[in-house]
């Protein structure tokens, strides 16, 4: 009989045992949905590293940094920005979110080398 090695052992257990009960997600839920000059004070200041595919040239994409996602996405669906204008409209394929502002900025300029667009083709399309 071939051993097999794990952090559970075969047949000890069944789906239903290995569920978590995590007691903090209905805190933070609330914390959520708290406005933003609730009582924890101001909201964070996000910066939103965000990565479009245009719908009608799938080979262009575009990175870009900003405060204001869905204000920023709506700005490049319009043709407001030159470098997106000729390859409108665009989808957004997916986005991080930054409380660090030097590492939105970090993690923007490592996603237009092109060690990222590989790592965003592989991984985010």
């Amino acid at each position: 009989m071939q051993e097999v090695s794990g952090s559970i052992p075969l047949g000890s257990t069944n789906l239903r045992s290995l569920k978590v009960r995590h007691t903090g997600y209905r805190e933070a839920a609330k914390v959520a949905r708290r406005s933003p000059t609730g009582e924890d004070g101001p909201a964070i200041s996000m910066k939103y590293v965000y990565l479009l595919q245009s719908i009608d040239h799938p080979e262009e994409n575009y990175v870009g940094l900003t405060d204001d996602l869905k204000s920023r996405f709506e700005t490049h669906d319009a043709g407001g920005s030159p470098h997106t204008a000729k390859f409108k409209p665009w989808r957004l394929v997916g986005y991080v979110a930054f409380s660090d502002s030097a590492k939105a900025v970090a993690f923007e300029q490592y996603m237009k080398t092109a060690s990222g667009r590989a790592f965003a083709k592989k991984r985010l399309r």
